[in-house]
Protein backbone atom coordinates (compact mmCIF):
# COMPACT_ATOMS: atom_id res chain seq x y z
CA UNK A 1 0.00 0.00 0.00
CA UNK A 2 0.90 3.76 -0.37
CA UNK A 3 2.23 5.02 2.74
CA UNK A 4 2.16 8.84 3.37
CA UNK A 5 6.18 8.77 3.47
CA UNK A 6 6.56 7.37 -0.49
CA UNK A 7 2.90 8.48 -2.41
CA UNK A 8 3.18 7.42 -5.86
CA UNK A 9 4.72 10.29 -8.00
CA UNK A 10 3.42 11.55 -11.18
CA UNK A 11 4.68 13.77 -14.02
CA UNK A 12 2.39 16.85 -14.75
CA UNK A 13 2.16 15.37 -18.39
CA UNK A 14 2.68 12.66 -20.52
CA UNK A 15 6.01 12.11 -21.94
CA UNK A 16 6.43 12.12 -25.62
CA UNK A 17 7.04 8.89 -26.32
CA UNK A 18 3.52 7.49 -24.96
CA UNK A 19 1.01 9.44 -27.70
CA UNK A 20 3.09 7.26 -30.74
CA UNK A 21 2.65 4.15 -28.04
CA UNK A 22 -1.08 4.94 -27.79
CA UNK A 23 -1.52 5.69 -31.36
CA UNK A 24 0.21 1.83 -32.37
CA UNK A 25 -1.89 0.26 -29.86
CA UNK A 26 -5.30 2.41 -31.01
CA UNK A 27 -4.10 1.44 -35.04
CA UNK A 28 -5.28 -2.20 -33.92
CA UNK A 29 -8.94 -1.45 -33.31
CA UNK A 30 -9.45 1.91 -35.37
CA UNK A 31 -9.12 3.59 -38.73
CA UNK A 32 -5.80 6.14 -39.03
CA UNK A 33 -8.00 9.07 -39.93
CA UNK A 34 -9.80 7.87 -36.40
CA UNK A 35 -6.79 7.36 -34.20
CA UNK A 36 -5.00 10.93 -36.15
CA UNK A 37 -8.29 12.51 -34.59
CA UNK A 38 -7.82 10.86 -31.50
CA UNK A 39 -4.18 11.45 -30.81
CA UNK A 40 -4.53 15.21 -31.71
CA UNK A 41 -7.43 15.58 -29.52
CA UNK A 42 -5.51 13.44 -26.18
CA UNK A 43 -2.73 15.87 -26.49
CA UNK A 44 -5.48 19.09 -26.04
CA UNK A 45 -7.35 17.41 -23.21
CA UNK A 46 -6.79 18.11 -19.46
CA UNK A 47 -5.33 15.92 -16.68
CA UNK A 48 -8.25 14.36 -14.44
CA UNK A 49 -8.05 11.81 -11.92
CA UNK A 50 -9.81 8.59 -11.85
CA UNK A 51 -8.82 4.93 -9.24
CA UNK A 52 -7.34 2.45 -10.41
CA UNK A 53 -9.79 0.00 -10.06
CA UNK A 54 -12.39 2.29 -11.78
CA UNK A 55 -10.22 2.65 -14.83
CA UNK A 56 -9.67 -0.94 -14.93
CA UNK A 57 -13.39 -1.87 -14.32
CA UNK A 58 -14.32 0.47 -17.26
CA UNK A 59 -11.54 -1.13 -19.71
CA UNK A 60 -12.92 -4.49 -18.88
CA UNK A 61 -9.05 -5.15 -18.44
CA UNK A 62 -7.99 -8.36 -15.80
CA UNK A 63 -5.22 -6.83 -13.47
CA UNK A 64 -1.84 -8.24 -14.11
CA UNK A 65 0.21 -9.51 -11.08
CA UNK A 66 2.99 -8.01 -9.84
CA UNK A 67 5.49 -10.23 -11.44
CA UNK A 68 4.35 -9.49 -14.50
CA UNK A 69 8.00 -8.10 -16.19
CA UNK A 70 6.23 -4.39 -17.03
CA UNK A 71 4.02 -3.93 -13.63
CA UNK A 72 7.63 -5.12 -11.33
CA UNK A 73 9.12 -2.35 -13.25
CA UNK A 74 6.68 0.26 -13.00
CA UNK A 75 6.32 -1.05 -8.76
CA UNK A 76 9.98 -0.57 -8.78
CA UNK A 77 9.69 3.11 -9.83
CA UNK A 78 6.73 4.01 -7.12
CA UNK A 79 8.99 2.30 -4.76
CA UNK A 80 11.66 4.44 -5.75
CA UNK A 81 9.84 7.69 -5.67
CA UNK A 82 10.02 8.25 -9.57
CA UNK A 83 7.30 9.51 -11.27
CA UNK A 84 5.33 7.72 -13.48
CA UNK A 85 3.43 9.42 -16.47
CA UNK A 86 -0.43 9.91 -16.72
CA UNK A 87 -2.54 7.32 -18.61
CA UNK A 88 -4.01 7.95 -22.20
CA UNK A 89 -7.44 6.21 -22.50
CA UNK A 90 -10.41 6.41 -25.42
CA UNK A 91 -13.63 6.73 -23.60
CA UNK A 92 -16.18 3.60 -23.79
CA UNK A 93 -19.65 3.76 -24.92
CA UNK A 94 -22.35 2.77 -21.76
CA UNK A 95 -24.98 2.79 -24.49
CA UNK A 96 -23.53 0.34 -27.05
CA UNK A 97 -21.61 -2.08 -24.66
CA UNK A 98 -18.39 -0.83 -25.43
CA UNK A 99 -15.23 -0.83 -23.11
CA UNK A 100 -12.89 2.00 -22.55
CA UNK A 101 -9.59 1.81 -24.08
CA UNK A 102 -6.39 2.35 -21.98
CA UNK A 103 -4.20 3.21 -25.04
CA UNK A 104 -1.28 3.98 -22.76
CA UNK A 105 -0.41 2.95 -19.74
CA UNK A 106 -2.16 -0.66 -18.36
CA UNK A 107 1.16 -1.64 -17.16
CA UNK A 108 1.08 1.56 -14.29
CA UNK A 109 -2.73 1.09 -14.27
CA UNK A 110 -1.93 -2.22 -12.55
CA UNK A 111 1.32 -1.61 -10.46
CA UNK A 112 -0.57 1.76 -9.13
CA UNK A 113 -3.80 -0.81 -8.34
CA UNK A 114 -1.40 -3.11 -6.48
CA UNK A 115 0.06 0.08 -5.07
CA UNK A 116 -3.63 0.87 -3.39
CA UNK A 117 -6.52 0.63 -5.57
CA UNK A 118 -8.32 3.79 -4.44
CA UNK A 119 -5.36 5.55 -5.96
CA UNK A 120 -6.17 8.59 -8.15
CA UNK A 121 -4.20 7.83 -11.24
CA UNK A 122 -3.90 11.30 -13.52
CA UNK A 123 -5.27 10.53 -16.56
CA UNK A 124 -6.07 12.09 -20.17
CA UNK A 125 -9.26 11.38 -21.63
CA UNK A 126 -10.74 11.63 -24.72
CA UNK A 127 -13.82 9.85 -26.84
CA UNK A 128 -15.19 8.87 -30.33
CA UNK A 129 -17.94 11.40 -29.70
CA UNK A 130 -15.82 13.96 -28.90
CA UNK A 131 -13.69 13.45 -32.47
CA UNK A 132 -16.93 14.20 -34.07
CA UNK A 133 -17.38 18.06 -32.18
CA UNK A 134 -13.81 18.38 -33.06
CA UNK A 135 -12.70 21.08 -36.13
CA UNK A 136 -12.76 20.10 -39.54
CA UNK A 137 -8.76 20.02 -39.70
CA UNK A 138 -9.12 16.69 -36.99
CA UNK A 139 -12.35 14.81 -38.21
CA UNK A 140 -11.75 11.74 -39.67
CA UNK A 141 -13.42 11.76 -42.93
CA UNK A 142 -12.97 15.51 -43.07
CA UNK A 143 -11.11 15.97 -46.29
CA UNK A 144 -8.10 16.70 -44.43
CA UNK A 145 -5.56 14.55 -41.90
CA UNK A 146 -4.80 15.70 -38.68
CA UNK A 147 -1.58 16.81 -40.36
CA UNK A 148 -4.29 19.25 -41.88
CA UNK A 149 -3.03 18.27 -45.57
CA UNK A 150 -5.92 17.32 -47.93
CA UNK A 151 -7.20 14.08 -49.00
CA UNK A 152 -7.56 13.61 -52.53
CA UNK A 153 -10.60 11.70 -53.93
CA UNK A 154 -11.00 9.19 -56.47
Amino acid sequence: MASESSPVRWLEAPEEHDYPAAADYLELIADQATIDALISLIHAVPVVHKKAKDILRAAQLALLPPDNPYVRRDLSKILAGKPLSPILMVRGDLAAGTPAQIADGYHRVCACYHTDEDLAIPVKIVGLHDVMAAPAETKPDSGKSAAGKSKSKK
